[in-house]
């Protein structure tokens, strides 16, 4: 709850205004049965139409003054509310894209997203109903059972029993709910991450025929959402029927209390016919109260959700080290690099002391089977994850030691299954950068990407869908290689950038970025030999480890893994 009184209390001038009218609101309503006993016990009786006329048109201002009152508070709260969450969802998408590699692994995508929704929108209805039935309700309970004591002690006493049974069943209640809400938000986390899987992997799923079994898979995660929810839901609604029973059961009381009274002359029928109306109020209060505990068991589980991603600790600050740079003439260097990601066993290493260095203005080409570990080296390179033993340079300093963005702007990057925005084809290339048309064209030129870009209806401004939907294979790689290109960036990611590309049209990229990008550092992990041949370095990994590191005639001569995947591509050894 400490997050979301934070958020409040930027917003307290509004918060309070909107409180006091709600306020004043209350305290009005409460009068009008006490100016009704008022008439009907003092003034009818006495057969004056004026005063009768005038205290009834008084009631009338009262009535209208509650209606503007709330109306005003009510639009005031969800002002706030709407304000909290949409400054809520900025900050927590924040530091989602600053989260490193491992704390998002950590959390898990699913989980984001649903912090990011559900958990905001339950925070969002808390804030919004604490500012109206919960300032409006304990009034009405408390001032009822006053007013209530004031005009007739006997019966007041009925619901000074009442009371503390029904706020203690309450309260017991909501404590139980708040670890069930937290449940049914890790459950919803679960039916997220299948729905998402099956929506970016509809085409898998079609072509297998996997329908029937993703159906049941889903049919699965929904019933465990379905009963989690209904277990909650099921506690939480047990205050309400109990309220609602002693409630009756009080109005019952008061009935025959106050029959008794009033046919003894103890008490007036305004009387009576005002504590009903004050034990009505009390009754909508009092379930009230059991609504607003149902959202703050809802709110106080997603609060400490989206906590949790918001004060994630700082993983990769920028270290100081005893040695900060290498003066052995290497731009990047990898020196005896050990990686295993998260939730893997400690045997099972991604890289196993991989070492290797390139001078600037260099092309190394990394090269090896599926999950030999080409990909984690630029995850290195770049330090999305830091490195568990050994080190990595760029430009003869530990990566550790960089600011992120002063580490980041050297890069151009496309990595595998890289992504396309819903944006138009030049935002898609800049991608928010201050690039001038010229430089977003030459890259489209070097990308081999203008005539395809020129060919589309509008040219750059043309709209490209959802994970670039409207284009093909090949057109969003391309796409992605300009938007590497345009900055000019010091070191070049192309992580199987050309997978979707002829080998005509792969051979004339890698001769354009020769001939246009001479001094940019490029590392160029590819499937094919094809697209490595031509660079000054050569890695070949297996399982994580070097297994060949020299020019591509030296690893046709020495490796003969490298020259196997040659032969299988190339056909025989020239």
């Amino acid at each position: 709850m400490k997050l979301i009184f934070q958020y409040m209390s930027r917003r307290i001038r509004r918060i309070s205004l909107g409180m006091a009218v709600k306020i004043l609101a209350a305290f009005l309503e409460l009068l009008i049965p006490y100016v009704l006993e008022y008439i009907i016990d003092q003034l009818a009786p006495k057969g004056q139409a004026g005063p009768v006329v005038g205290w009834g048109l008084a009631m009338a201002g009262l009535a209208w003054a509650v209606r503007w009152g709330n109306i005003f508070a009510n639009q005031s709260a969800v002002y706030v509310s709407q304000d909290c969450t949409r400054e809520i969802r900025q900050d927590l998408f924040q530091r989602t894209v600053t989260l490193s590699g491992a704390q998002a692994d950590q959390f898990g995508l699913p989980s984001l997203i649903s912090r990011m929704t559900s958990d905001s929108y339950n925070v969002q209805n808390f804030i919004t109903s604490s500012q109206t039935v919960g300032v409006r309700a304990p009034i009405m309970l408390v001032g009822g059972v006053c007013v209530a004591l004031t005009m007739d002690l006997a019966l007041a006493s009925i619901l000074c029993v009442l009371a503390p049974v029904m706020t203690a069943i309450v309260i017991f209640v909501s404590r139980k709910g708040i670890p069930l809400y937290d449940r049914v938000q890790r459950e919803v986390d679960e039916m997220t991450r299948v729905m998402r899987e099956n929506v970016t992997g509809a085409r898998v799923v079609k072509a297998l025929r996997k329908e029937p079994y993703e159906e049941r898979r889903f049919q699965a995660v929904n019933g465990r959402l379905t009963r989690s929810d209904l277990t909650a839901s099921a506690v939480m609604a047990i205050p309400a029927p109990a309220v609602q029973m002693f409630m009756n059961l009080g109005l019952i009381l008061v009935v025959l209390v106050g029959a008794k009274r009033v046919d003894s002359g103890a008490a007036e029928p305004g009387v009576i016919l005002a504590f009903l109306i004050y034990f009505n109020l009390i009754l909508h209060s009092a379930m009230s109260f059991n609504r607003i505990f149902i959202l703050l068991s809802k709110a106080t589980a997603s609060a400490d959700r989206i906590a949790e991603v918001l004060a994630a600790p700082e993983d990769q600050p920028p270290l100081t080290l005893p040695e900060e740079r290498r003066e052995n003439g290497a731009f990047l260097e990898f020196d005896h690099v050990s990686f295993t990601y998260a939730g893997t066993q400690a045997a099972e290493k991604s890289l196993d002391g991989v070492s290797f260095r390139l001078n600037r203005g260099e092309t190394l080409g990394i090269i090896g089977a599926t999950g030999a570990g080409k990909s984690t080296v630029v995850r290195l390179l770049m330090r999305f994850y830091d490195a568990q033993e050994g080190a990595v340079y760029v430009d003869g300093q530990d990566v550790r030691t960089y600011e992120k963005k002063a580490l980041r702007e050297k890069f151009g990057a496309v990595f595998q299954n890289d992504v396309i925005f819903a944006e138009s084809l030049e935002e898609n290339i800049t991608l928010g950068r201050p690039l001038t048309e010229e430089e977003v064209f030459r890259a489209a030129e070097d990308a081999l990407a203008a005539d395809f870009i020129a060919a589309k209806p509008g040219g750059y401004g043309y709209i490209a869908g959802i994970k670039g939907a409207n284009l093909s294979g090949g057109q969003k790689q391309r796409l992605c290689i300009a938007r590497a290109l345009a900055a000019r960036p010091e070191i070049l990611i192309l992580d199987d950038a050309a997978s979707a590309l002829d080998y005509r049209t792969d051979a004339k990229l890698r001769q354009a970025l020769r001939e246009r990008y001479e001094g940019v550092t490029a590392v160029i992990v590819a499937q094919r030999v094809s697209s490595v041949m031509g660079a000054d370095k050569v890695l070949v990994l297996d399982e994580g480890r070097v297994i060949g590191c020299g020019t591509h005639r030296e690893l046709l001569e020495r490796c003969g893994v490298y020259r196997d995947i040659y032969q299988s591509q190339m056909g025989d050894l020239a």
